[in-house]
């Protein structure tokens, strides 16, 4: 359970992270809603990597560039299924705000993340 809250806490954080930045780059950036939350994404994996690697999940043994491949790359399939989701929401629904997409996709990908990380990443071996 104490896993659980702690990926609950690093997925807030980078929620934070990815809708600041997403936010801040169709404010300021004549970046689309599509290529902005790329960049957004991209930050916070990045974020919860630290956190998830200090708080939530046991060291798994493996080098810092081994885990941080495979943290990679359990991250790019999930925020794959995040942004797939985010930009069919985006296409089909033209009313919906950027922010209320990502909010939907972002809770979607979350199991996905969670055992991929505690089963493949984090995991001894």
């Amino acid at each position: 359970m104490k896993k659980l809250v702690h990926f609950a806490i690093a997925g807030g954080i980078g929620f934070v992270i990815d809708a600041g930045i997403l936010s801040a780059l169709l404010a300021l950036t004549p970046l689309g809603p599509f290529l902005a939350r790329l960049i957004a994404i991209a930050f916070a994996m990045a974020a919860t990597w630290a956190f998830n690697r200090s708080f939530t999940f046991d060291r798994s043994g493996r080098s810092l560039a081994a885990e941080g491949f495979r943290y990679g790359s359990v991250g790019v399939t999930a925020a794959l299924v995040n942004y797939g989701l985010y930009s069919a929401l985006l296409l089909s629904l033209p009313a919906l705000q950027p922010l209320a997409a990502m909010v939907i996709a972002t809770l979607a990908s979350m199991l996905l993340s969670f055992f991929g990380y505690s089963r493949f990443v984090f995991r001894a071996g």
